[in-house]
């Protein structure tokens, strides 16, 4: 039987003779150690746990540096004034030449209220005035002839009081008698009394000349008040802007002071968004922004800060003056906000805008 050192010897089984055919160096390697499958698992548990782990952590990092680069909101609308106008006097429409959504232009007319109660009272005040002055003409002659009675009465005064002198030293010397002499002083009493008669004639002349001027002033200023009102009766556009929600209707009663119509300046078109308190120390009046408006999807619109707010509401009151912003949204506490005024530079024409619609805003400090 050959010797079972030798290389060449057979094997009994195949692996014997599998080993047999391999290279003598391949019998040199070591054999791989079986690893417990549970082991592998948990390391690769815990390897997609770090991994997560640091993902999280450069988020978080990555949301915190962003804070000091830019800032995102989609609490975002498009706004613009609304003006009311209301007429200045009361009356009944009589006539309503637009129609609702329509563009309109500053000083087109709107609404137009019955002028006939107006033109009436104007017309009377108008005759009353004439009736004034045809009273102050008069009073011009009266005051002329109390004038001339005055003048007459001083100079009879006058030639009483001449004739008085002259005769008291005659009648000291003994040339006229003592009844003369009391017939001019008699004379010369009436003369001073028909006087100061003339006198008060003169004044109370001009008192009602003056009085009557104050009247024809007074009809004169409400002649200009009925006339201006004459002119409020056509109710017209005070911007360029759309008519909104027209219910006016021919019929109506207008009150003084009270709105009729709702007209969207055009002029007045800005974005409104509201920024955490947390972000808005960064931004400065001129920083520029980009908005993407629901509206035009797809198209970004470039804009800049115009005004950033100092202040709003924490309650919710009737007072406007502070703007409110809702801090919970469907019971979860949010961080305070602050409105940021944004305006669309140099804005497509071919964009309309809409009050009240929805937009995203991007600000780069």
């Amino acid at each position: 039987m050959p010797d079972g050192n030798q290389p060449n010897a057979p094997l009994g089984d195949g692996a014997a003779a599998v080993q047999a055919r391999l290279p003598a160096t391949a019998l040199l390697r070591p054999r791989p150690v079986a690893v417990d499958p549970n082991v592998a698992a948990a390391r690769r548990y815990r390897r997609r746990v770090l991994l997560v782990l640091a993902g999280l952590l450069l988020a978080l990092g990555l949301y915190w540096g962003s804070s000091y680069v830019f800032a995102y909101t989609d609490d975002a609308y498009v706004t613009s004034d609304l003006v009311g106008v209301a007429p200045w006097i009361t009356g009944r429409i009589v006539a309503v030449p637009i129609v609702d959504n329509e563009t309109v232009t500053k000083g087109t007319l709107l609404a137009e209220i019955d002028p006939t109660p107006f033109r009436l009272s104007l017309a009377q005040q108008v005759a009353k005035r004439v009736e004034a002055e045809a009273q102050l003409a008069v009073d011009h002659d009266l005051i002329k002839s109390a004038k001339a009675a005055r003048d007459g009465a001083a100079a009879k005064e006058q030639m009483a009081t001449d004739d008085l002198r002259r005769a008291r030293p005659v009648a000291a010397a003994g040339f006229v008698s003592r009844q003369a002499l009391e017939d001019a002083a008699t004379q010369q009493q009436e003369a001073a009394a028909a006087l100061a008669d003339a006198e008060d004639t003169v004044v109370k002349a001009r008192q009602t000349e003056t009085l009557h001027e104050a009247t024809v002033k007074a009809i004169t200023a409400k002649i200009a008040y009925l006339q201006w009102q004459l002119d409020q009766a056509k109710l017209l556009a005070p911007t360029d802007g759309t008519i909104t929600n027209l219910t006016l209707r021919v019929g109506d009663q207008a009150v003084a002071n009270q709105p009729l119509i709702g007209l969207v300046d055009a002029h007045a078109w800005r974005i409104l968004a509201n920024y955490k308190e947390s972000v808005i120390r960064h931004m400065r009046v001129g920083h520029s922004a980009w908005i993407w408006l629901d509206a035009y999807p797809w198209h970004i619109h470039r804009a800049f800060i115009q005004g950033i707010a100092r202040g709003i509401s924490r309650r919710q009151t009737p007072n406007t003056l502070l703007p409110y912003v809702e801090p919970t949204t469907d019971w979860i506490r949010l961080e305070r906000r602050f409105p940021v005024t944004l305006v669309l530079r140099n804005p497509d024409t071919e964009v309309t805008l809409h009050m009240g619609s929805d937009a995203r805003t991007l600000i780069f400090y």
